[in-house]
């Protein structure tokens, strides 16, 4: 009860701190007032303190008390929607290649990886339910597993999907390696070769490679940094280009970090469901919110099955367990065709190990914490980049997931950003892998999914120097 009431607290402070009640400086009441003021033990006013002081919220100084240290009002101005640029030749796939190359260096920050970093993953609990899993099998898990995909599981996912507004039986899921091969599954259900696929611009550029790898054509529909994907110009594109599928990442999109509202999400689907276009829903991010409660999908208001759900546990708990799932719908049968094609049947023992983690309750407990901790380095990160990035920055206002789109001054291209970086041994995400057209040259993706350190505050502060180098070289020419 003492950590929930200390939490509740928090959260007010909090509450009058974006809100500007409390502005930056201002001196909050001391322990003992706070404590007494709000009726609680010394040590509940303590934790409260102490855990906005771990968003950076506030500060102690010393023998003075508590002060304000940072107000929405610092915050640099959120991205800007989308513009109509000329399209420049990038190749994403050569971009993303040099990328993930660099990336594995030894001795980079990498600031571009969009997963949590490794120490926020519980390794031990994982090792305990991979041991039990295999230790329960009759045959160690050595057979393969039912086409469609460990019963169990399957029967915890469709259990956790009430969370999202679903209703739903083993029998609809269908396990994949990871999001990506069920994205691949519905793609190739609801798709044929040079058919036209409307995605989000900016997307994810694993989106694209797997689009190009296909033989289909993307169809970017802009993107609204506070309600995803503009409905109004994907009806009006549907006009002129005869659109096959939709798949978008309706929660907290990588990398804008949009989170469609449920109404628009109910608007998408009726609206698709009336001209009979599938709609592919990546919701790998879903479970990493920031908020009371979680976003439903698109799939919770899919009537007809043209909805087909996408997820993992990749990004939230084991990215190398590969442990995947779609829900395909009305196109179950196809998937279920197109996975024994291809792979017959997924990893047993990586799907026992998952099922036994959900089993035990380990995951509820791991995503409260996780998603806790999430809230908090998007917080300092963002505040990092507002105190050290030019006063012409844009970022995003996130409310999940894990990565800052920051648009920087134009006279910053990305890529080059990306080159000179790297010789300071700092990875960044470069803007031009989120469009097949080259947009984007000067945002870049920052991931918070690692802790915030005095490495990752030092690698920022190059960031800063570098990018006010380029737009000063800029200005003199």
């Amino acid at each position: 009860m003492n950590e929930f009431l200390y939490l509740q607290i928090a959260e007010k402070l909090q509450q009058q701190i974006e809100k500007q009640v409390l502005k930056t400086g201002d001196k909050l009441p001391s322990v003992r007032a706070l404590s007494k003021e709000q009726g609680i033990s010394l040590t509940t006013a303590y934790q409260a303190y102490g855990e906005l002081e771990t968003k950076g919220l506030i500060e102690a100084r010393p023998k003075s008390g508590y002060y304000v240290r940072f107000s929405p009002s610092q915050y640099p101005r959120t991205v800007s929607r989308q513009k109509t640029t000329k399209p420049q030749q990038v190749s994403v796939a050569s971009v993303a290649t040099l990328v993930y190359q660099k990336m594995r260096q030894e001795g980079v920050t990498r600031l571009s990886l969009a997963t949590p970093s490794v120490d926020l993953l519980p390794e031990a609990k994982l090792n305990k339910s991979m041991m039990e899993a295999i230790r329960r099998s009759a045959s160690s898990c050595l057979e393969y597993e039912d086409l469609q995909g460990h019963l169990q599981l399957r029967e915890h996912i469709a259990k956790n999907a009430f969370s999202w507004g679903g209703i739903l039986t083993a029998e609809e899921i269908v396990t994949t390696q990871g999001c990506m091969e069920a994205l691949v599954y519905c793609l190739k259900a609801v798709t044929e070769h040079g058919d036209s696929v409307a995605i989000e611009s900016p997307v994810y550029f694993g989106i694209s490679n797997v689009l190009h790898s296909l033989g289909l054509k993307a169809v970017e529909i802009p993107v609204d940094p506070e309600t995803g994907v503009d409905i109004t110009y994907l009806e009006k594109a549907m006009k002129t280009v005869a659109i096959k599928a939709c798949l978008f990442v309706t929660n907290f999109s990588n990398p804008s970090g949009a989170n469609m509202p449920a109404e628009r999400k109910k608007q998408l689907v009726e609206l698709l469901h009336k001209k009979k276009i599938p709609l592919i829903e990546d919701d790998i991010y879903g479970e990493m919110y920031f908020g009371k409660t979680r976003p439903v999908t698109c799939k919770s208001f899919d009537t007809g099955g043209w909805v087909l759900l996408c997820s993992s546990i990749s990004k939230a708990l084991a990215p190398g367990y590969r442990v995947g799932w779609c829900l395909p719908g009305r196109y179950l049968d196809k998937v279920l065709h197109l996975k024994l094609m291809s792979s017959v049947s997924s990893a047993t023992p990586t799907q026992a190990a998952i099922a036994h983690f959900f089993e035990t309750g380990r995951y509820d407990l791991h995503m409260r914490n996780l998603r806790k901790t999430l809230h908090t380095q998007c917080l300092r990160y963002t505040q990092a980049i507002a105190s050290f990035f030019p006063s012409d920055t844009k970022i995003s206002r996130p409310a999940g997931g894990f990565v800052l789109w920051v648009e920087l001054n134009p006279a910053v291209d990305a890529l080059e950003l990306f080159h000179e970086a790297l010789t300071y041994g700092i990875s960044i995400a470069p803007g031009q892998l989120f469009s097949a057209h080259g947009k984007f040259r000067h945002h870049i993706r920052v991931s918070f999914g690692a802790p915030y350190t005095p490495l990752i505050e030092k690698s920022l502060k190059t960031l800063a120097r570098l990018i006010t180098q380029k737009i000063n070289k800029s200005q003199s020419r």
